[in-house]
């Protein structure tokens, strides 16, 4: 009796959940403001209400000499070959069109997508779908074309603003919050995969704030939602039907969908569009230093109390942040009242503070909380030269010679780093023991900076034989580092 009445709740049950499904809903409480809300079971309403801004881009380039090239609208996040291997996946779009001559020149079609931001005819793309174009034909989902002309590029976040005649009839997508953005959360991407225009795929999000070395400002969202090219420029939604991102990478070894898609941060993108907009380029913010993630080794040293923000680890002489009194040995915690974890998110947010604004950068020194004000502005090279120094030999059994630019460049580091490399290193030696490499950069020995060997062999004089002594070390491709030896 008691096993009937459980089968019957387990029917009840399940003609309850059929009911929802019938309705074409589900119950989820995984929402970003963590009430519960209805997803949709299929993603038909969200499909037909965002896919009549998303645009269909083919664009015509002129390729000078020595026969046809093709550019795949996707470069390989991760270098070396090609993620579509060696065969063209746009075979059949594109071919060679001879303009006479030995060294002829070939008109070069690609395919891509992007979506209207506003009726005056604005449209979001990739920088790599629209770079170097002759022409730019926008295809609306009605099936109406445009030429388009271009408005301005940021090849440094890959993207690109382009524009079509202004019409009452066009539908612009909303923008929403990347930053709201959680792992799992369900997202939609519209695109023009391999030509196939209008097509909706659909997956959650993987990771955020990946890195893939495509450029200095890499802050991608990852999502396993079905991306080929084609989809370049093409918008990923949320389920509000919001722009939370553009898509524009994927990660394949064999040119096709493997799970692996990256879509630029609509928070980090926006503030882009608008300079392209008003301005037709990207102006950013530049402190002036040389930053690395800290260590908890590095937070001790520099008395970091929570240990977390980004280390200075050089200053640019007469840059903001030498005007506006930053140390090497600062660690930067805030900029503008936003935290900060990271040197991407350092770099992030100094590019996207407006020039010559007055901005308050909150740093730990000393154990000490300080807030200095800065006025950002454009960045300036400018290298500092230094006299070349003789060889000298300390008691730690190290070769040693002040840094020039031309050894600098030499061994991956900025031309005018200052400090005293390390140029031979005695075998069995106190040095060697703990752990320095040939080609490592003292900047401090016991917190004292030392730029020259006869400062390194003063500061070494003060220390008895059989104390250990704390020096700070830079070495390429790793950043700083702390190091004791015992003398």
């Amino acid at each position: 009796m008691k096993q009937a009445i459980n089968f019957t709740r387990y029917i009840v049950v399940m003609v309850m959940v059929g009911l929802l499904l019938g309705a074409g809903l589900q119950v989820v409480t995984a929402s970003e403001d963590s009430t519960t809300r209805m997803i949709p079971a299929n993603f038909s309403e969200l499909a037909e209400k965002a896919r009549p801004a998303v645009v269909n881009i083919r664009t015509v380039k002129t390729v000078k000499g020595g026969g046809p090239v093709f550019r795949h609208f996707f470069g390989n996040p991760f270098g070396g070959k090609s993620p579509f291997g060696d065969k063209n996946p746009f075979e059949g779009f594109s071919g060679p069109h001879s303009e006479g001559g030995p060294s002829r020149n070939f008109k070069q079609q690609s395919l891509g997508s992007g979506f209207i931001i506003d009726r005056e005819g604005y449209i979001v793309t990739n920088n790599h779908v629209v770079e170097n174009a002759d022409q730019i034909k926008v295809k609306l989902a009605m099936g109406k074309e445009f030429d388009a002309k271009m408005v301005g590029r940021d090849p440094k976040t890959d993207l690109a603003l382009i524009k079509i005649e202004a019409s009452d009839d066009l539908i612009p997508l909303e923008m929403g919050d990347s930053d709201g953005l959680r792992v799992g959360t369900w997202v939609v991407a519209i695109g023009s995969p391999f030509g196939l225009e209008q097509t909706v795929t659909a997956g959650i999000v993987s990771a955020k704030g990946r890195t893939i070395g495509a450029g200095p400002y890499d802050d991608f969202i990852q999502t396993d939602a079905s991306i080929n090219p084609g989809n370049s420029g093409g918008p990923l939604i949320n389920m509000k039907g919001k722009v939370i991102g553009i898509n524009t990478a994927i990660f394949s070894q064999g040119g096709g969908n493997v799970g692996i898609g990256f879509a630029i941060p609509v928070n980090l993108a926006q503030g882009i569009i608008e300079q392209l907009k008003n301005e037709g380029q990207v102006t950013r913010g530049w402190l002036g230093v040389g930053i690395q993630d800290i260590t908890p080794e590095l937070a001790e040293y520099y008395g970091a109390k929570d240990k977390k923000g980004v280390l200075v680890t050089q200053v640019f002489r007469g840059d903001p942040a030498d005007k506006s009194g930053i140390k090497t040995g600062d660690v930067i915690v805030a900029v503008g009242g936003k935290k900060i974890s990271s040197s991407r998110e350092l770099s992030s947010t100094i590019a996207n503070t407006t020039v010559g604004e007055r901005t308050p950068v909150s740093i730990f020194r000393a154990g000490e909380g300080k807030i200095l004000y800065v006025e950002l502005t454009k960045r300036s090279d400018s290298a500092a030269s230094v006299k070349p120094q003789p060889q000298s030999t300390d008691n730690l059994g190290l070769k040693l010679k002040e840094l020039e630019p031309e050894m600098a460049r030499h061994l991956g580091y900025p031309e005018d780093e200052k400090g005293v490399v390390v140029i031979q290193i005695e075998p069995g030696s106190n040095g060697e023991i703990a752990g320095i490499q040939q080609g490592d950069v003292i900047k401090e020995i016991n917190r004292r900076p030392v730029s020259t060997p006869k400062e390194v062999t003063k500061q070494m004089e003060k220390v008895k034989s059989g104390d250990t002594v704390q020096m700070l070390l830079k070495r390429a491709n790793a950043g700083l580092l702390v190091v004791e030896v015992t003398v």
